[in-house]
């Protein structure tokens, strides 16, 4: 399985997450084995919100090929469009760090995200 976090910097699992996924400076794209081991994390840099729109952030993180996306927020027009395609949205509002939440993830201790918790913007 493969997860993207929206992420300040390229660090990696050592990196704090980004509070929005649509412009967030980094991707870190966490993989895991059946078991739900980490077994590799990688930054990707995000497209720019400003030029590429909500849309475009959407459809470049649909084409790095993951299974799902870990945001603390996100409007109801992408979690739409991330749901329709296949893409989990989950959401986990607490943890700062990457890593811990992508422990957290592989804990099965975050939850999908509900409608009701999208961003209303």
């Amino acid at each position: 399985m493969k997860l993207a976090i929206p992420s300040e910097s390229d660090s990696c699992l050592s990196s704090t997450r980004s509070g929005h996924f649509g412009h967030t400076p980094y991707f870190t794209i966490v993989e895991y084995d059946k078991d739900m081991n980490i077994v590799g994390a990688e930054a990707v840099k995000n497209v720019d919100h400003d030029v590429a729109g909500c849309g475009g952030v959407i459809e470049y993180v649909q084409t790095l090929g993951v299974d799902g996306i870990l945001t603390v927020g996100m409007g109801m027009p992408p979690l739409m469009r991330f749901t329709e395609s296949g893409v989990t949205v989950y959401s986990e509002t607490s943890t700062p760090g990457v890593g811990d939440v992508a422990q957290l993830f592989a804990q099965g201790k975050v939850d999908v995200m509900s409608p009701d918790a999208a961003c209303r913007h």
